[in-house]
């Protein structure tokens, strides 16, 4: 093992043969990008004077290793079961999450308007598709092409019907009944991110929290019904000042962080100066960590193939699950997400078995805000009527 050295400035290159840093862990490659510094190359940096729609690096951010490291654990295994950020504006929650497309891979995705794919016919016939797609997969045309995974940001005024889709009226005026895709639908297979989720409807909310336990969800419209593929990430960030979550929803989610400002002064300052050199220029920014990202995106694909050999022995299963009965936390949602996690974290160190060091890793965004003072009392004073219920009873 090498330490790694500091990555070229604008205008060099690497030379011929030189590998990419060889860092031991996911987590190794992050704490490296986020002390980084990029003071010396702000002269060089200047103003482009373009208007690029450039997401800030996801390296670049200082700090947050919790919040970072969360959501590439929501990436290598979905089944975590989605990221809640928590924590007061200027944190820097909205830039991580919109920051993650850089690191996302290509993926099949439909050509069709209604979203036809092939493994529609497999499991429903020809005629779970619309008419040009059982035409095309009759000729043997591909019904999907290699796509980049998107980031789906669900509006605060979006309607219900925007989300789980109405009836299309391009479709009616061929006198033709069909529902088109809500964001639900378009967020098959991508990132659905909601900001200031604590403020949604609570109608539209219930229906994306259906989806995402189930991976689909049906409209009817009428007569008219359609089934659609709801495979998504949910990502939630609130900020705990402007209302609360709803228990129900809280539980949800997989992974609960607490992002915090920055507390040192040096951080705070090399923030600054990141923000000030992508602003200035984004195109050059995101190239000063161009060799951090490509590594990052090779290590997160390789964790991706070996989360589905990682186990976790049974014996550290025991002990995490008396841990949880420990805590007072009745959710069976805990463990779940807590070994899940603890899957792709032993997944990112490259390791087949999970170990207690990657259970402790990510315990705390697996297990905090899952009790409820509410229903501890709820059952303690059952537990009182009961006891009552048995004394009399015995008496009788």
């Amino acid at each position: 093992m090498t330490t790694p050295e500091p990555s070229p400035e604008i205008g060099d290159q690497l030379p011929a043969g030189q590998p990419a840093h060889n860092f031991r862990s996911l987590k190794e490659l992050l704490d490296f990008a986020s002390v980084k510094e990029i003071s010396k190359n702000l002269d060089q940096l200047g103003d482009a004077g373009l208007a690029e729609a450039l997401p800030f690096p996801f390296l670049a951010l200082v700090g947050q290793t919790e919040m970072k490291l969360a959501l590439l654990l929501g990436l290598i295994n979905p089944n975590i079961g989605g990221i809640l950020l928590v924590g007061p504006r200027g944190t820097g929650k909205t830039t991580a999450v919109r920051s993650l497309l850089d690191l996302l891979p290509s993926i099949e995705r439909s050509t069709c308007h209604y979203g036809c794919q092939p493994e529609d016919i497999e499991t429903s016939g020809i005629d779970a598709v619309c008419p040009e797609c059982a035409q095309k997969y009759a000729q043997g045309t591909p019904l999907t092409a290699p796509d980049q995974v998107r980031l789906v940001e669900l509006p605060l005024n979006a309607r219900l019907e925007d989300v789980v889709g109405g009836l299309d009226e391009r479709a009616a005026v061929q006198e033709r009944m069909r529902i088109r895709r809500g964001i639900l639908a378009q967020a098959d297979k991508n990132l659905l991110y909601i900001d200031e989720i604590n403020l949604l409807g609570d109608d539209i909310m219930d229906a994306i929290l259906d989806a995402a336990a189930q991976g689909l969800y049906t409209v009817r419209r009428g007569p008219v019904a359609a089934t659609y593929r709801a495979r998504f990430v949910l990502i939630g960030s609130m900020n705990p000042e402007e209302g609360k979550l709803r228990p129900q929803i809280l539980d949800r989610f997989g992974l609960r962080v607490i992002v915090r400002g920055l507390e040192n002064n040096n951080d705070r300052l090399e923030a600054y100066r990141r923000v000030q050199a992508y602003q200035s220029n984004p195109r050059a920014m995101i190239n000063l960590y161009a060799t951090e990202i490509a590594t990052a995106r090779e290590e997160l694909q390789t964790a991706r193939q070996l989360l589905p050999r990682v186990r976790l022995p049974d014996s550290l299963a025991s002990h995490a699950i008396e841990l949880i009965q420990k805590m007072g936390i009745d959710s069976l949602r805990a463990e779940i997400t807590w070994f899940e996690a603890a899957r792709a974290y032993a997944a990112a160190e490259g390791c087949a078995t999970v170990l207690a060091a990657h259970l402790a890793a990510v315990a705390p965004t697996a297990l905090r805000l899952r009790r409820s003072s509410f229903m501890t009392e709820y059952f303690h004073q059952q537990k009182d009527e009961e006891l009552e219920m048995k004394t009399l009873l015995e008496q009788l």
